[in-house]
């Protein structure tokens, strides 16, 4: 009897290990992830997501939130929050310290010169039609390029999408594609292809760092001309007017009209010959639409996620950025502008799902950044806020220099949030730099309007806080400037010119984005504790089971995992 139960008990022992063993949800995602899907806003502030959250379809934002892990107090940790620092953030999981992406722009210190981030003259655009159209208007960052050829060597650290390319032997698919040049470029890493809207020609394209010819799915949706579909109509609200949270705030004086687009709803788009259409389309619903089925196109030609080779799709959609710049973030512009992009999502993510499966694909959607209100509208709140120009602060280190040394100039040059100081000039007049620069800063804080200047040097000498943390995670060793310019809450650091509203600050409103994951079955739930755009990376990387990128400082997010 008992030489029976002992043969069951072995039997039994026999069957148990070779049943399968239950899988952790990393395990499964390994398997199941055919298509990482990272989709981009840029500019939208976290609390946008809530404050339209009514009136959503039920495809778009609200598919993500309800069926996503929702990370709600997410910010940034560096002091300028632009939209290549934004972007470079999410794809390296770096901070700008270590990726080099400090801003829009940097004084080249080889050159002389300032330098646009993706700017790249060995890699020309590719053009995309025969004629383009010259002379249109560019977004501000975009006008201090010095050359057309873009690339992404700039970028100093390993990405995401290039630690896919090498873990899957190469063999994984990588695209990006966005409304901005710099918000393909980024995502795209060094590893991808990267496509972008022309605002020269409405035609999206790229540089020969990635093609020497465009595929011809690229050609054809091009030939099709569906930018200059738009000229001439207008720009509508997708609902009745009474229906918006905003609908009072249509026409505020210092809103910016692009000749002729004008303040309030219908907005008009120019003429096929008018070399601000593309500029106004970017700056419209039909900027969004236009980079998700230029998107749509890429997913069907390409067959991405068609295999157990998991395949890379950005999308950085660039309307709700321009919108605000123009209009600002409590605009009825801006309501309808998330609104439309809901509807564009939708379709997008219903056409994921058709070709891939949702529950074969990982969605990660973020912002680069967030945007304040404009100084305007807080000063009619009773606010002090305003604007600084280049203008204001050179005008008062000129001040500095005459009344504390009897001399010229001492500053090179300054580009937001970087003075750099002339070091011939400096040696010229036999100060010290570093006591020059100390001594600069102070004075300089005293101006209204400046919350905070102060050197690298003094960064980290000083007690930690939150917003020196933020700066010191902004300063490169080489791109850096001699002086940092943190403005006060709700005054804008910026340029004169049609741009009414900024970000670039490191105060709430510009540091706080969504971080959202969905798909390839996530479970929905709401995270309230701190967690930061850096810890992106590091959290897809795990999903995959591959190590994070080289130089990621970001967090395994592990409220990602069902458990």
């Amino acid at each position: 009897m008992e030489q029976k139960y002992r043969l069951f008990f072995i039997m039994l022992i026999s069957l148990i290990m070779t049943m399968p063993v239950s899988t952790t949800a990393s395990e499964q995602s390994e398997r199941e992830i055919r298509l990482v899907l990272q989709i981009t806003v840029d500019g939208l502030r976290a609390d946008l997501l809530s404050r339209y959250a009514d009136r959503f379809g039920v495809g778009g934002f609200l598919l993500l939130k309800q069926h996503g892990t929702v990370f709600a107090n997410a910010h940034y940790q560096h002091a300028n929050t632009e939209t290549i620092v934004g972007h470079a953030t999410l794809a390296t999981g770096a901070q700008p310290s270590v990726h080099g992406m400090t801003g829009n722009v940097w004084f080249d210190a080889e050159t002389g010169e300032l330098a646009y981030n993706i700017e790249d003259a060995d890699f020309p655009i590719l053009p995309s039609r025969e004629q383009d159209m010259v002379g249109a208007q560019v977004d501000p960052a975009q006008k201090m390029a010095r050359t057309q050829g873009r690339s992404p060597r700039a970028l100093l650290a390993e990405t995401f999408t290039d630690k896919l390319f090498s873990y899957t032997g190469r063999r994984a698919k990588i695209f990006a594609v966005s409304g901005k040049d710099r918000g393909a470029v980024a995502l795209a890493g060094k590893a991808g292809k990267a496509f972008w809207m022309s605002t020269n020609s409405g035609d999206f394209v790229s540089s020969a760092y990635y093609y020497e010819d465009y595929p011809d799915w690229v050609t054809r949706w091009n030939n099709e001309r569906k930018a200059e579909a738009v000229a001439g109509t207008q720009w509508k609200l997708l609902n009745d007017v009474d229906s918006y949270l905003l609908a009072h705030q249509d026409d505020r004086p210092y809103e910016t009209d692009l000749r002729g687009y004008g303040r309030v709803f219908p907005h008009q788009f120019g003429n096929a010959d008018d070399k601000l259409l593309y500029t106004q389309i970017i700056s419209s619903p039909w900027g969004d639409k236009l980079t998700a089925d230029f998107a749509a196109r890429l997913l069907v030609s390409e067959q991405l996620g068609k295999d157990s080779v998991p395949d890379y799709l950005s999308i950085s959609f660039s309307g709700v950025d321009a919108v605000n710049h123009f209009f600002g973030p409590s605009s009825l512009e801006n309501e309808d502008m998330l609104l439309q992009l809901d509807r564009t999502l939708a379709d997008l993510l219903a056409l994921v799902d058709k070709q891939v499966g949702f529950e074969h694909t990982l969605v990660v959607l973020s912002a680069d950044h967030g945007m304040a209100e404009l100084p305007e509208y807080k000063a009619e709140q009773g606010y002090d806020a305003g604007r600084l120009t280049p203008d204001v602060i050179l005008a008062a280190t000129s001040r500095f220099a005459k009344q504390e040394f009897d001399s010229k100039d001492l500053v090179k040059s300054y580009y937001r949030p970087f003075i750099y100081l002339d070091d011939a000039a400096i040696s010229a007049a036999g100060l010290k730099k570093d006591q020059l620069a100390t001594a600069m800063a102070k004075y300089l804080t005293r101006e209204r309007g400046i919350y905070l200047a102060i050197t690298p040097a003094d960064v980290e000498q000083s007690p930690d806080s939150q917003l020196l943390h933020q700066i010191r995670n902004n300063i490169h060793p080489v791109r850096s400037g001699n002086i940092y310019i943190v403005q006060d809450p709700y005054w804008f650091n910026f340029d004169s010119g049609p741009v009414t509203g900024m970000h670039g600050s490191p105060w709430n409103y510009d540091t706080h984005v969504p971080i959202i994951f969905a798909g390839a079955g996530m479970r929905a739930k709401t995270v309230y504790r701190p967690v930061q755009p850096a810890d992106v990376a590091a959290t897809l990387s795990a999903l995959l089971g591959m190590s994070p990128p080289a130089s990621s400082q970001g967090t395994v997010l592990p409220e990602v995992f069902n458990k």
